[in-house]
């Protein structure tokens, strides 16, 4: 595992959103292919992503000063759970932590809307992963009347200052978009009645947010231009092919992780070569 070369992550920086700029989330290609080869090489690329992924999880497990939080959004199918499930596959157990959020209820209510996020946090030497997040509160609640305007407006900025205090104390926030167009929601939500195995994921309030792609999607426009910083950007990826989608995303992690640079602690024990017994 040590000699596990860092592969390069070029392909990646363009899905970057830089701080104050709009996403232009219509002119992005939701099928694009990121200017990489075939699905064959695009696969052998990923399982060295992962390798990689495995690797510096380990170093950051060992570590144990700092965290790693990935938010995953997305409309409705976007592959989400798909994601986790193929690039979330090598890292010790142990040291990530999966977290759904549902609709809030019972305590949740009882607190501000960040409450409930904030205790999922990752631990230092975790990964974290958001499957939704905080950001259903300024785009479904905003799209679905739940709130007023006034109070998913100055959300925003509540959400800007708990990121930074997240990062300042030594959680580096990764925040992914994943862009799937609606001709490829339409067909994955297909799928989803007619396969038996999939049954289960159906939800009939699918089809109302469907209805309402066009507010959905100008919920994210504007939610990611107001809470992309320097510190937290977003990255938009191109979500109708998965393995351009998990590609994508395990190179994100990797970059982070590679900028967190986290170091094995040194051994309790002088230690020499010896025979065991």
């Amino acid at each position: 595992m040590t000699g596990v070369p860092a592969p390069s992550l070029d392909f990646v920086r363009p899905l970057r959103v830089d701080p104050g700029s709009p996403p232009n989330l219509d002119r992005r290609d939701p099928g694009s292919r990121l200017g990489l080869p075939g699905k064959e090489e695009g696969l052998d690329r990923l399982r060295e992503l992962v390798e990689r992924l495995a690797l510096l999880h380990n170093r950051l497990f060992a570590e144990r000063s700092r965290a790693l939080l990935l938010v995953l959004q997305g409309m409705d199918a976007s592959g989400k759970d798909g994601t986790i499930r193929h690039v979330l596959t090598g890292v010790n157990p142990q040291g990530c932590r999966v977290v759904s959020f549902r609709e809030p209820a019972g305590l949740d209510l009882a607190h501000d809307y960040l409450w409930r996020v904030h205790i999922q946090c990752p631990e230092r030497g975790e990964i974290a992963i958001f499957n939704r997040s905080h950001y259903e509160d300024v785009v479904a609640a905003r799209v679905r009347g739940l709130v007023p305007t006034r109070t998913w407006k100055r959300r925003y900025e509540h959400i800007r200052c708990f990121e930074r205090l997240l990062g300042d104390e030594g959680t580096l926030v990764l925040k992914v978009f994943l862009h799937v167009s609606r001709d490829e929601q339409r067909r994955r939500l297909q799928e989803r009645l007619e396969d038996p195995e999939k049954q289960w994921k159906f939800n009939p309030g699918d089809l109302d947010d469907r209805q309402r792609w066009d507010e959905f999607a100008t919920a994210y426009e504007e939610a990611i231009r107001a809470t992309s910083t320097e510190d937290a950007p977003w990255y938009v990826v191109p979500a109708d092919h998965n393995w351009v989608r998990n590609l994508a995303v395990a190179a994100l992690l990797v970059a982070a992780l590679e900028r967190l640079d986290p170091k094995l602690p040194e051994p309790q024990a002088d230690l020499q070569p010896q025979d065991i017994e």
